[in-house]
């Protein structure tokens, strides 16, 4: 294969990466939106991640015919589970999360999954380059900014929205590692079926959803779970096949720019001089961690 035709193969999926961030970022709205008339976080991720598995299933009858066969014991059930579970705790911590804090708080601060990748790549063996150090210590101090009040404490909400960030990390590294071994639309449908049922088993544990509920926030639940769930972590999913985890999380990362977009747009959500000028200092941790001229490998 040419290098041209690689570089025109990584373009495309790197553009289809920036609409996945697109998709997530415009989702931070939906998200609130759907919680307006009472309906709990559990609740409302368990129904989009119900109706994204459910958008997948005609999709997978569609492939399986051009599809050679496969053995079926070498799908990564365990895997995909665990994706599952790790999709779960993510999306459960950002979702109440929103209940606290604003679109664009709760953008940014997810975007920290660009640093806990390559965090967790090194505890795994993968080298860790002196940027991301750099990049940690230029965003912890933009944290403070954006989240920590005047009296040293930090939002309830930007607090979850921090594990959140940890837990999604989690979540792409673990995609890496199963799409390579299966169909990735499979490897999708899976775990958003384990989400959703984690979710739903939580939303009876936890809250007490209704009809009226369900039918007055019915537009945020289609809108997050066909456009965030059915085609964001489907095309997620289809990437990381492609891309490894660390540049595919730096162009992920771009979906806190369009939730703060979003949310002033469509929430009239306003960040004062100091939260903005946290949001830069993240952002400019987050590019750090990329554009640092990275060292030449030693010759041993």
């Amino acid at each position: 294969m040419k290098p041209s035709e690689t570089k025109q193969g990584a373009l495309k999926y790197e553009l289809l990466l920036l609409a996945v961030s697109l998709l997530w970022g415009t989702t931070f709205a939906a998200q609130q939106i759907g919680m307006e008339n009472g309906l709990g976080p559990m609740t409302f991720n368990a129904l989009r991640f119900s109706l994204g598995a459910l958008c997948l299933v005609p999709v997978l009858f569609w492939i399986k015919p051009k599809k050679a066969p496969q053995n079926e014991h070498s799908f990564p059930w365990m895997g995909s589970v665990l994706c599952g579970l790790f999709l779960f705790g993510a999306a459960g911590f950002q979702q109440v999360g929103l209940l606290y804090t604003s679109c664009a708080n709760g953008g940014f601060i997810t975007g920290f999954y660009i640093l806990f990748v390559p965090v967790i790549g090194f505890f795994i063996g993968q080298k860790a380059p002196r940027a991301l150090w750099v990049g940690v210590a230029v965003c912890l101090v933009g944290l403070y900014f954006l989240s920590v009040t005047d009296s040293f404490t930090i939002g309830k909400g930007d607090a979850m929205m921090l594990i959140c960030a940890a837990l999604w990390a989690g979540q792409i590294q673990l995609v890496d590692r199963v799409t390579h071994h299966a169909e990735p639309i499979a490897i999708a449908c899976v775990q958003f079926t384990a989400c959703a049922l984690l979710s739903t088993l939580a939303s009876f544990i936890f809250e007490s959803p209704n009809t009226e509920q369900i039918h007055g926030s019915w537009g945020a639940i289609v809108y997050a779970g066909v456009f965030s769930v059915a085609i964001a972590f489907t095309l997620q999913v289809v990437c990381q096949k492609r891309c490894p985890p660390a540049p595919a999380a730096v162009i992920m990362s771009f979906e806190a720019v369009f939730a703060a977009l979003t949310g002033y747009i469509l929430l009239e959500q306003h960040l004062s001089p100091r939260a903005i000028f946290g949001c830069a200092l993240c952002f400019a941790g987050l590019l750090i961690v990329q554009l640092w001229p990275p060292h030449k490998a030693s010759r041993s």
